[in-house]
C-alpha cells in the first residue's frame, strides 16, 4: 500500500459514516434546499444566564485587561488568567454538575467574539482550553470517572492543551510518530509534539499517540516526570499565546486515562472538532464586527478632496463589504451555534463551513480595513498613540487573524474534508463504480444501486421552489435571494454529478474543482443564515438587518457566479504542470540576483525520541 493510500485509509476510518440526524449542509450539496431545518432557527437556550455572564465578562475585560500590555510583552499576565478562572470563563461550556457554567454554543461563541475583539490571544487561550482541550473530548467520549476527575479542575482554571501535531505530522496523521506502549497498569509515552497552544502553561494535556490498535487519546498531567516543554514558540500574531514544543520521554500515564478505546483517538479528535470548530468562526466574527466599527468611524472622520473618505466610491465599496460581511459572519456563527445547542441536527458540515468561511472572509475584512486606514493601518497602535493619534491596532488584528486560515485545519484541508462529506451520498451508492480496485461483482451491484438512486434523484434537480415567483414570500425583500439559493443548490448538485461522471476515481485529485464546489456551498449557507437572521432581527431592529442581508447576498451572488464559471474554465491543469516543472528546478533562473535571509537549519526539525537536553520552560499559573 502506498503512503497516500495508507493516509487515505486512516482518514476514512476516522470519519463518522452515519447520518442519524438531518443536516442542512448535506442536503444543500444534494440540491435539496431544506429551509425548514434552519427556519425558524432553534431558540437560544439559557439566554438569561448567558447574558449575565457576558455582562460580567465585559466588565472584567474593561477593568482588568490591558490589550496593549499583552501585545507589548507577548504574555497574558497570570492575574488575568486567574481572574478569568474566578469568573468561570474556563468552564463556559462545561456542564454545571462538573463545576462549569453550562453555557450553550451560542453564548460561548458570543463570549469568544467579545474577547477576540479586544484581545485575540486571550480568546485563543480560552478556545484551545475548552473547544479542543480536555473538556470537549471528555464530554463526548470520557467515562464518568474521568469527567468527575478532570472536568471540575478544568472549570476551576486548570489550563488544558491538545497535542496532535508533530514536526513531521500536520494534516496527515498516518505519519504520527509519538507512541504509547502498555506497561503494567500504565502506558509509556515517547515522542515530540509541535505547536501545543497553551502547552507552556498547561496543567492537563490531551495527547494523541500511536498504540498497537492505532492512534489513541490520553489525558496526561502536564507535570508528569519525563515531560519537557522545550521552548515557547513566537509567531507573527497572537503574541500572547503560550505555544510550545513538548517532548515526552518515558512518560508514564495510567491506563485509566485512555479516552475511549485504543485506536479511537483520531475519531475522537475529528468528532471533537465537529462542534469545537465553532469557536474559531466566533472569534473571526468578533474581529469582523470590530473592523466594521473602526471602518465606519474612520471613514466618517477622515476627509480627502472635500469629502469624507467613506463617500468616495472606492472606499464606500470596501466599507459596504466589511459591514455586510460582518453581519453575515455573525449570522453564520449564531445559526450554527443554535443548531448545535438544539441537538436536532448533524452539524459536521455546517461547523466546517462556518470555520472555512469565517476565516477566509474575516481575513478579507481586516485586510480591507488596513487598506481603508492607509498608512495608519500599517502603523502600530503604540506608534500612533505616541504621536498623538488614536491607537487603532489594525495591523495587529491583521496579523492575529492570519492564523485562522491555518488553525484547526487549513483552508485547503477544510475544502477536502467538506468535499468528502458533500460527495458522501454519491460514494455510498456508486463508490465501487469509481474504485479501480473493486471486483467485477462489486461493480455490478454498485451499478444497480446507482441506477436506482440516480433515477430517483436526478429528476429532483430539474425544478424547485426557486423558480416560483412567490416562493419564500414571508422573507419580503429577501425572498429573491432564497429563491436564488434554492435554484443554485440544484445547479451545484448537478455540477457535482457531472464532475463524478467526468473524472470518476480521479475526482478526489481534482482539488481545484472540489474547492470551488465547497466555496459555492459556503456562500449559499452564509446567504441562508443572513436571511434567516435578518428575518428574526427585523422584529426589534426594523428594516436595517434586511438592508445588510440584501447587500451581502448581492455581493455573494457575484462571487458564486465567478466560482461556477471557474468550475469548468480554469488553469488547474496548467497550474499543476507548471508546479511539477518548478519542483524539478526548471525555473531556478528566477531566483538569480536575490539573497535569502533565512537562518540555516533543516526544513523539518528532528523529532527523535529521547531525553530532553534543553531547559524546561513550562510554568504553572497558580490558582
Amino acid at each position: 500500500m502506498t503512503d497516500y493510500a495508507r493516509a487515505r485509509e486512516v482518514a476514512e476510518q476516522a470519519r463518522e459514516t452515519e447520518w442519524t440526524r438531518p443536516s442542512f449542509g448535506r442536503q444543500l450539496f444534494l440540491g435539496d434546499f431544506r429551509l425548514d431545518l434552519v427556519h425558524p432557527p432553534p431558540p437560544v437556550s439559557g439566554a438569561a444566564e448567558g447574558e449575565r455572564f457576558l455582562r460580567s465578562l465585559r466588565r472584567f475585560l474593561s477593568a482588568r485587561v490591558d490589550p496593549a500590555l499583552i501585545e507589548r510583552t507577548a504574555r497574558i499576565p497570570d492575574e488575568v488568567v486567574k481572574g478569568l478562572a474566578e469568573l468561570g470563563a474556563f468552564g463556559m461550556n462545561i456542564p454545571e454538575r462538573y463545576g462549569g457554567l453550562g453555557l450553550g454554543h451560542v453564548h460561548y461563541g458570543r463570549a469568544l467574539s467579545m474577547v477576540a475583539s479586544y484581545v485575540p490571544s486571550l480568546a485563543a487561550l480560552l478556545s484551545a482550553h475548552q473547544s479542543i482541550g480536555v473538556p470537549q473530548p471528555l464530554k463526548l467520549f470520557g467515562t464518568e470517572e474521568q469527567k468527575r476527575a478532570f472536568l471540575p479542575r478544568c472549570a476551576a482554571g486548570d489550563v488544558s492543551a491538545f497535542l496532535l501535531t508533530e514536526p513531521d505530522v500536520g494534516s496527515d496523521p498516518a505519519r504520527l510518530a509519538t507512541t504509547a506502549t502498555p506497561d503494567g497498569g500504565d502506558y509509556v509515552l515517547d515522542g515530540v509534539k509541535l505547536w501545543t497552544t497553551n502547552g507552556v502553561i498547561a496543567d492537563l494535556l490531551v495527547v494523541m499517540a500511536r498504540t498497537a490498535r492505532g492512534i489513541s487519546a490520553f489525558v496526561v498531567e502536564a507535570d508528569t516526570p519525563g515531560i519537557t516543554v522545550e521552548r515557547r514558540n513566537a509567531f507573527m500574531g497572537l503574541r500572547g499565546i503560550e505555544n510550545g514544543v513538548t517532548r515526552f520521554d518515558r512518560v508514564r500515564v495510567p491506563a485509566a486515562n485512555l479516552i475511549g478505546r485504543e485506536g479511537q483517538g483520531l475519531k475522537i479528535a475529528l468528532t471533537t472538532l465537529n462542534t469545537g470548530r465553532l469557536s474559531l468562526p466566533a472569534t473571526c466574527a468578533g474581529n469582523a464586527r470590530w473592523a466594521a466599527k473602526i471602518a465606519r468611524e474612520w471613514s466618517g472622520a477622515r476627509e480627502q478632496w472635500g469629502r469624507r473618505i467613506g463617500a468616495h466610491e472606492a472606499v464606500a465599496g470596501k466599507l459596504a463589504f466589511i459591514t455586510a460581511t460582518a453581519y453575515a459572519m455573525g449570522a453564520v456563527v449564531d445559526l450554527a451555534g443554535r443548531l448545535a445547542d438544539s441537538g436536532t441536527s448533524d452539524i459536521r458540515i455546517e461547523a466546517a463551513l462556518a470555520k472555512l468561511y469565517a476565516s477566509e472572509m474575516g481575513w478579507r475584512v481586516v485586510d480591507d480595513l488596513v487598506q481603508i486606514r492607509g498608512g495608519r493601518g500599517y502603523e502600530t497602535a503604540e506608534s500612533l498613540a505616541a504621536r498623538g493619534e488614536r491607537g487603532v491596532p489594525a495591523e495587529q488584528i491583521l496579523r492575529d487573524m492570519r492564523i485562522n486560515r491555518i488553525f484547526e485545519g487549513s483552508s485547503e484541508i477544510m475544502h477536502l474534508l467538506i468535499a468528502r462529506e458533500a460527495v458522501d451520498a454519491h460514494l455510498a451508492v456508486a463508490g465501487q463504480l469509481v474504485d479501480p480496485s473493486a471486483a467485477a461483482t462489486d461493480r455490478a451491484r454498485a451499478l444497480a444501486r446507482a441506477g436506482g438512486f440516480y433515477a430517483r434523484w436526478l429528476p429532483t434537480l430539474v425544478v424547485g421552489a426557486g423558480v416560483r415567483p412567490g416562493a419564500y414570500a414571508e422573507f419580503g425583500p429577501l425572498a429573491g435571494h432564497l429563491r436564488f439559493v434554492e435554484r443554485t443548490s440544484r445547479k451545484l448538485a448537478r455540477s457535482i454529478f457531472y464532475g463524478m461522471s467526468r473524472w470518476q476515481a480521479r475526482l478526489e485529485h481534482k482539488q481545484g474543482f472540489l474547492g470551488r464546489v465547497v466555496d459555492i456551498g459556503a456562500e449559499l449557507f452564509a446567504m441562508t443564515a443572513a436571511c434567516v437572521r435578518a428575518q428574526e432581527d427585523t422584529a426589534d431592529l426594523g428594516r436595517r438587518p434586511q438592508e445588510l442581508a440584501d447587500v451581502f447576498c448581492r455581493q455573494a451572488r457575484l462571487r458564486v457566479a465567478e466560482l461556477f464559471g471557474r468550475l469548468w474554465s480554469n488553469t488547474d491543469g496548467d497550474d499543476v504542470r507548471l508546479a511539477r516543472y518548478a519542483l524539478t528546478g526548471r525555473y531556478t533562473f528566477l531566483e538569480e540576483g536575490i539573497l535569502d535571509p533565512s537562518l540555516d537549519g533543516p526544513w523539518v526539525a528532528s523529532a527523535e525520541p529521547g531525553m530532553s537536553v534543553t531547559e524546561d520552560v513550562h510554568r504553572a499559573v497558580a490558582h
